[in-house]
């Protein structure tokens, strides 16, 4: 039951960690809206709150054309520098400004002036981007200190700072006390020891549905490059001039997920966390995503016999796109054999403890130069041979970019544009490289037969019930197919 009192304050404080909790229906003007939206802020006398866009357009309201309340929160265009700013974010987990970059190159990138992406930066999250950087960095550094025997010399560098000593100076004027205190009230007075690995937490909302995610990712592992067992998922990893190798594990006591690397990926830890937290979906809002696609029938006894479902992603775009043109007509078995004959082919090998993790995942440079020939002699078709060296040269010119939260309907547009993508490639892409929550690829014969055998259009028109959150329902009905 909303309390329309307290409601009434968020829609008033335009807070956003109510956006996509309550909508507000305005009776003087029979529009309903986002807590965030843009507009002047209606009496409360002519406020009425709903729990789903659903009910409030049950209530014969009509969405507001400012701020969507019918797309998935982050995604309207009112939320566009709330996009960007979170692009600019995962941008410098990439590693722009630990490359180098200046703020007018980083912006750049977006298509921004240095001036914009302060203004952004600052409007949205509060601080300017170098508070910004130096805030990650340091929060990084916490936890490092906190939970591995990592030295505190490796630790300043693998959170992004240039020195030893900017890294006291930051840390003392932050949390006034050097970092060498930090590690002895977490450990003790407990002697680092030597190893090659160290272990870090991401937490997450519970619920979470662990084996669930594990079994995806195990029909769908790149042999050579990823192992997936029963309780853990292992993958090689180069990130940038860094390689080495994962292993995350679950800690549901911890509501975490615990990771394992080796200390070869200390230097770029920010990347790589984020991308795990890309790849296990460690963002979702289970409770209202549940919530929301439970009121429908078709989807409401899978949704209760999974709770805490997500929507893997991916951990590197180019790899995801690689991945979805070889299963293309094809099953999912015959695509994972695929994928591992190419990446043993053209991937780099590595050496890890593991034996079935042999090779790094092959680099877009790599494929953008490749013999049709030599895809085709894999057992690929000719015309995905043709569509993986096209996306491959458009990742390395930069005409096309897989990072998530970036724009759906571009990136869609720009992978129908490659030959021999469609529109289910494409919006499979979006859903698990973009992390785009409401993708929806109704062309898919699966999903098409688990709604009863009906058309691509016909699965459009039943889907609008899920939205913003129809990835979640499209991976609940793949799975309640498999499981008949």
């Amino acid at each position: 039951m909303i309390d329309p009192h307290a409601a009434y304050q968020a829609l008033a404080a335009r807070d956003p960690r109510f956006d996509g909790v309550f909508f507000v229906g305005v009776t003087s003007t029979g529009i309903y809206c986002r807590p965030v939206c843009p507009a002047k802020t209606p009496v409360a006398a002519n406020c009425r709150f709903f729990a789903s866009a659903e009910a409030a357009e049950k209530a014969a309201f009509r969405p507001c054309l400012r701020c969507r309340p019918e797309l998935a929160p982050g995604h309207a265009p009112v939320d566009k520098a709330q996009r960007i700013a979170h692009r600019i974010v995962h941008g410098i987990h990439e590693g722009l400004a630990d490359e180098g970059a200046s703020l007018e190159e980083i912006a750049s990138r977006f298509g921004l002036s240095s001036r914009q992406l302060r203004r952004i930066v600052q409007q949205e999250l509060g601080v300017s981007p170098i508070e910004l950087l130096q805030t990650r960095r340091l929060l990084l550094a916490k936890q490092l200190l906190t939970e591995t025997r990592l030295p505190v010399t490796e630790i300043a560098f693998a959170s992004g700072f240039s020195s030893l000593r900017r890294f006291n100076d930051a840390f003392l004027r932050h949390y006034r006390m050097p970092p060498t205190r930090l590690r002895k009230e977490a450990a003790g007075d407990e002697i680092p020891r030597p190893g090659d690995t160290s272990t870090l937490l991401l937490t997450y909302r519970p619920p979470y549905d662990w084996e669930g995610t594990l079994g995806f990712l195990r029909h769908r592992a790149i042999l050579g490059v990823e192992l997936v067992t029963d309780t853990a998922y292992s993958r090689t990893v180069r990130l940038g001039n860094h390689r080495g190798w994962i292993t995350v594990t679950h800690d549901p006591a911890k509501r975490a997920l615990r990771v394992e690397f080796t200390h070869t990926l200390a230097p770029v830890l920010p990347t790589l966390l984020d991308r795990l937290r890309n790849l296990f979906d460690l963002t979702a809002r289970p409770d209202l995503i549940a919530g929301h696609l439970a009121q429908d029938e078709r989807l409401r006894e899978a949704v209760l016999a999974t709770p805490g479902l997500r929507v893997p992603g991916a951990f590197g775009g180019f790899e995801l796109a690689v991945r979805a043109i070889l299963g293309q007509q094809v099953t999912v078995k015959a695509a994972t054999t695929l994928a591992g004959r190419f990446a043993r082919a053209f991937g780099e090998e590595i050496a890890t403890p593991f034996p079935e993790l042999t090779h790094l995942t092959p680099r877009s440079e790599t494929i953008a130069q490749a013999d049709p020939g030599d895809i085709a002699a894999l057992g690929v078709v000719g015309a995905r041979a043709a569509s993986l060296i096209a996306v491959a040269r458009a990742f390395r010119d930069g005409s096309l970019r897989l990072d998530p939260g970036g724009d759906p309907d571009d990136a869609i547009a720009r992978l129908v544009a490659l030959p021999g993508i469609g529109p289910w490639t494409a919006h499979y892409i979006a859903m698990r490289a973009l992390r785009w929550p409401d993708s929806f690829p109704k062309e898919d014969i699966a999903l098409r037969k688990s709604l009863g055998g009906v058309s691509s259009r016909e699965a459009e028109a039943l889907s609008q019930a899920w939205r913003p959150w129809r990835s979640y329902a499209v991976i609940h009905l793949w799975r309640s197919l498999s499981e008949k």
